[in-house]
């Protein structure tokens, strides 16, 4: 189960699960479906629904990207036993939670890449702004509307 899988974290989680052969169930709001399905997700629960836990399947784990309320409500899912991983802090953690940061490494970024590559994973570009409006897209990474995916700031080169 992945808890936010239209983020950009859940996003790529969703794919490359999907990719591996693990049937996913994806917790996102319901403007979100089609970008799921066109990932190869087959179980959408939108979390915007009225006891949406109630129609959770059992889940040998959960990656939560999302925290709070949401995460309170997808927990009674996991099955005993099961793992909760969250990449976001959410106080406290239930007791089935690990916390993790992951640790960059070359080997990581090439097996990243060559996902990329073969189109097996896509990245979501949302808004895109020149590199002068670098003050605006910090505003939009602390909560400033913008589009839904990567804020990307675009350097234009000198002609030669």
């Amino acid at each position: 189960m992945v808890v936010g899988a239209a983020g950009n974290v859940g996003a790529y989680a969703a794919q490359m699960a999907v990719d591996a052969g693990i049937n996913v169930v994806s917790i996102v709001h319901r403007d979100d479906e089609d970008l799921l399905r066109s990932f190869g997700v087959k179980s959408i629960i939108d979390s915007s629904g009225p006891a949406f836990e109630q129609k959770l399947p059992q889940a040998d784990a959960i990656l939560d990207t999302v925290g709070g309320t949401t995460l309170q409500r997808c927990v009674a899912a996991l099955k005993p036993g099961g793992t909760l991983v969250t990449s976001v802090s959410a106080q406290p953690l239930p007791s089935e939670a690990i916390f993790f940061y992951a640790e960059v490494t070359a080997a990581r970024l090439q097996m990243l890449t060559k996902l990329f590559d073969a189109g097996r994973i896509t990245a979501r570009v949302g808004s895109v702004l020149p590199l002068s409006e670098a003050r605006q897209a910090q505003r939009m990474l602390a909560g400033a509307p913008h589009k839904s995916g990567k804020i990307v700031l675009q350097i234009r080169l000198p002609q030669p």
